[in-house]
């Protein structure tokens, strides 16, 4: 069944699904040659890189148990000192690891994609400050109940003798700050250019703490073994830090030669940017997936801004389609024809490689219909069944809806545009119009078999959350359900 450009109440589509309603808003995109094939990533990566970390931590107690670890503990000083010890290499493992994951890594960011790299990241780094502190209270004790001098005392000493200590406080002062301002209460507050740079003081907090655990740590100087250990760990995070945050970005940008073509409104606050370059292909990017963009227009354009492609790449031709949501945002719709891109890149698991089966369901909300619009272009014309669910408070705010009413007549399926304030007193992912239906309900009605099918979800956090809720309870499994927040 293809969409058809007559309007229908959503009311009306769940009662009589067969009629299902196309939109008239944006400008359809000129004939292009095919984009680049899909490429699927393999499952067990996943499973590989988590077992990795469990290893890592695993041989950090090892090294620990092997360097007396479990005999230092006869005495509430020993006690105290050995376990403040375990803590320290754990949270130093942990840093390390939350700084890995942050490394852009490609096999990681295919496997796991950015937003489940960004929770993992933000659950390990609390995890680690904390038993950061708990290395500094126990050993702290420790060493003040070994000692005659009292607490006071051995905390000076700690400060003014212990070789690397000033520096190590300096590193926990760094890290305080980014576990401070990544509390949600602090980052409602900051601008995502001020996060941003604020949280580039994770690397200096490392650095800093490094010279105090190679002079003083009993673990890192135990044996030959634990020595090659942990400044391998050390090496591996700065060359893969070094690799794909600096050395490779600057390559691929290089190469591909990004500059902007066309720069389009497609509402008052809305703006597409078209970028043309000699060698765009070999970024490997699939439709959905993002970017992190730095345009050369001016001061400011060190600052780098996510955002998803909203067509699929092709050969030498790649776009995007923002909301104003800020400076960084806001400023697109001024750029220059001709402004060279700096580009961090592909990132993100929302794309077609990840699907498991033939159907496909694009559930989208507002702006976030733009990566799903790019992932609608880049399945094959015989891929099945396709649903496009495009959620909107008013049917003038259907971003690209005549695009992607094109695209889903091409390959026989269909556009639905759900349009209408929100459910007071509701966390739903329905308009008001339809509150007398469950989420649930108007789901499988609007998609009768959805559990057959691969679940795109794309939208504002609460939005996505009651969507994805949903989607569950309907049935469909979670490795059919794909999902990307891009919440900072």
């Amino acid at each position: 069944m293809t969409a058809t450009a007559a309007p229908a109440h959503l009311a009306t589509v769940v009662d009589e699904p067969v009629q299902w309603v196309g939109a008239s808003a944006g400008s359809p995109r000129p004939a292009a040659p095919a984009p680049a094939s899909v490429r699927h990533t393999p499952a067990w990566w996943r499973d590989t890189s988590g077992a990795a970390l469990w290893a890592l931590l695993l041989g950090v107690t090892a090294l620990w148990v092997h360097g007396s670890g479990l005999q230092d503990v006869g005495t509430i000083a020993g006690f105290l000192t050995s376990f403040g010890r375990l803590t320290g290499l754990v949270a130093s493992a942990l840093l390390l690891v939350q700084v890995f994951l942050m490394a852009r890594i490609p096999w990681f960011e295919r496997a796991w994609g950015q937003d489940e790299l960004v929770r993992s990241h933000r659950l390990i780094g609390f995890t680690s400050f904390n038993l950061m502190l708990a290395h500094i209270f126990l050993i702290t004790l420790g060493y003040a109940a070994a000692s005659k001098a009292g607490l006071w005392a051995t905390i000076v000493d700690f400060t003014v003798n212990y070789p690397g200590m000033l520096l190590a406080i300096a590193g926990t002062l760094c890290l305080v700050m980014i576990v401070v301002t990544s509390i949600r209460a602090a980052r409602a507050r900051l601008r995502y250019e001020s996060w941003h740079l604020i949280h580039l003081y994770g690397y200096l907090g490392a650095g800093l703490a490094l010279p105090h655990q190679l002079w003083t740590g009993q673990e890192f100087l135990s044996s030959k073994a634990a020595t090659i250990f942990w400044w391998s760990l050390y090496a591996v995070t700065l060359a893969a830090v070094l690799i794909w945050r600096v050395a490779v970005p600057l390559v691929r940008s290089r190469r591909a030669a990004l500059h902007v073509v066309d720069v389009r409104a497609e509402a008052a606050d809305v703006t597409t940017v078209t970028l043309q370059g000699r060698g765009s292909h070999r970024l490997k990017a699939q439709g959905g997936q993002f970017f992190n963009w730095r345009f050369q227009d001016g001061a400011g354009w060190t600052r780098a801004n996510p955002y998803s492609l909203s067509a699929a790449p092709l050969d030498d031709t790649m776009r995007i389609t923002v909301k104003h949501l800020g400076d960084g945002s806001a400023r697109l719709a001024q750029l220059p024809i001709g402004t060279k891109a700096h580009i961090e890149g592909p990132y993100g698991r929302l794309h077609p490689g990840v699907r498991t089966r033939s159907k496909v369901l694009l559930l989208g909300a507002g702006i976030g219909i733009t990566p799903l619009r790019a992932i609608l272009e880049s399945l094959p014309a015989n891929v099945g069944q396709v649903t496009v669910v495009h959620r909107v408070s008013d049917r003038r705010e259907t971003v690209l809806g005549s695009e992607i009413e094109q695209l889903t007549q091409e390959r026989g399926g269909r556009y639905l545009v759900l349009d209408g304030h929100r459910i007071p007193g509701r966390d739903s992912w329905l308009p008001a119009s339809v509150a007398a239906l469950g989420d649930v309900e108007a789901l499988r009605r609007l998609v009768p078999d959805v559990t057959e099918h691969d679940v795109f979800i794309c939208g504002s956090g609460p939005w996505m959350a009651a969507a994805e809720k949903a989607v569950r309870e309907a049935g469909v499994p979670q490795d059919a359900i794909h999902i990307e927040h891009f919440a900072y």
